[in-house]
């Protein structure tokens, strides 16, 4: 799974997260609003239906009807709980009632009957609704509690929350992971089947044209162009073999082979292998290594081995013979940095030869850098380039604890 597309999905759930959320708080918010603050209360403005019911001298005039409604009703209760004025009142209520009457129905219901009350001077005004139209339930709570209480429902939300997010974040990852393990197969399949396709018939056409190469009876002419056939086709060996090895270091397919190196001893003989194969013919090879012995770190040789090669072989590539080629290495900060440098003015630079990588990996130059990157990242390393009047490459390897103790030791000792 990329990083890009990680984050992607992290992004995505985030964002599908904070909009439930927000659909939530707003509804929560419009609900209360329609059902309290926008007029559908089932009560009335008690005030408005007092002020609407007055005494007359002789009986009591009633004028705000309209505010009740159709299925509403209401009564006036004197001192001695006597009804002396009601308006669609129910037949099922009697006419009288006692102090314990109004003490239950002013909290709870009047046979059923959910009710208002008001007290006036002239006595008690009830305003009633139907049955079963509103549901009415009285609660005492500490004030305490009350102030904690928005406290714990955000606390709450919140855990939930996250609860989703992390579950969530759990399904994006594990989804990615499944994606990324079937892109894995089918790049590694795709690849492992064009290097078995490549390989014989590459290895008939090297083996054709070493022997056109040295068979004597050829004009020289063919001879030289047998000679540029192969080595174009090593070329194409060296990049399916590094295509190999990159597909199996993305895919942790490659198991690292870690032994304590000696990297003076290392350096020597991968320069000698080097030029043994002739790669270096004409040009003009140098290392440099410091006087004092360089602290042993732990790596894989093999892997090592061809990072280094990797470089040399493009110095090889992109310099004009007569060029320079230098090997080094030294210990510095903790690390030990082997370097290669390649290219003289006279040797006709290309200050193009190493160009930065790219963020998703590549390179200007196919595989070989990408691989020497690789190869340092997975000893817990680095890889440099830099391009200037000559062109340079830096592996930066962690020195292991054992070199930190004797000959990183030894070396600042006698530096």
């Amino acid at each position: 799974m990329s990083l890009r597309s990680f984050f992607k999905g992290a992004m995505l759930v985030t964002a599908a997260a904070a909009l439930v959320t927000f659909i939530t708080l707003l509804g929560i918010l419009a609900f209360i609003f329609y059902n309290f603050d926008g007029g559908r209360d089932w009560g009335v403005s008690m005030s408005k239906v007092s002020g609407a019911l007055a005494w007359d001298g002789t009986e009591y005039a009633f004028t705000g009807e309209e505010l009740l409604g159709d299925n509403r009703w209401a009564m006036l209760l004197d001192e001695n709980g006597q009804v002396v004025w009601s308006l669609r009142k129910p037949a099922d209520l009697p006419e009288q009632y006692t102090l314990t009457d109004v003490a239950s129905f002013t909290r709870w219901y009047l046979n059923d009957y959910p009710v208002q009350c008001r007290i006036r001077e002239d006595g008690l005004l009830v305003i009633g609704a139907p049955k079963g139209s509103v549901w009415k339930h009285d609660i005492a709570m500490d004030t305490q509690v009350l102030l904690q209480t928005p406290i714990w429902f955000m606390a709450f939300f919140l855990l939930t929350l996250g609860c989703v997010l992390l579950l969530a974040y759990w399904v994006v990852r594990r989804w990615f992971r499944q994606a990324q393990q079937v892109r894995d197969a089918a790049r590694s399949d795709w690849i492992n089947g064009v290097s078995h396709d490549i390989r014989t018939p590459l290895s008939m056409v090297m083996g054709y044209s070493a022997q056109m190469e040295e068979a004597e009876d050829l004009p020289a002419e063919c001879r030289r162009q047998a000679g540029i056939i192969r080595a174009q086709s090593q070329v194409i060996r060296d990049l399916v073999n590094d295509l190999n090895l990159t597909m199996r270091l993305d895919c942790a397919m490659q198991p690292l082979r870690k032994e304590s190196l000696q990297m003076e001893v290392f350096l020597r003989q991968t320069a000698a292998d080097f030029l043994n194969g002739g790669m270096a013919e004409g040009f003009d090879f140098e290392m440099d290594l410091p006087k004092e012995p360089l602290p042993p770190t732990e790596g894989d040789p093999f892997l090592l081995r061809r990072a280094v090669n990797n470089l040399l072989t493009n110095c090889v590539r992109h310099n004009a013979p007569g060029s320079a080629i230098c090997l080094g290495a030294r210990a510095e900060n903790n690390l030990l940095i082997l370097w290669v440098e390649g290219g003289t003015a006279a040797g006709g630079l290309r200050t193009d030869f190493y160009q930065p990588l790219e963020q998703d990996g590549g390179a200007a130059h196919g595989t070989g850098l990408r691989l020497v990157e690789q190869i340092a990242a997975a000893h817990g390393g680095s890889a440099n380039f830099f391009a200037g009047e000559t062109v340079r490459c830096e592996i930066c390897l962690p020195i292991t604890d054992s070199g930190k103790r004797t000959g990183f030791s030894a070396f600042h000792r006698h530096s």
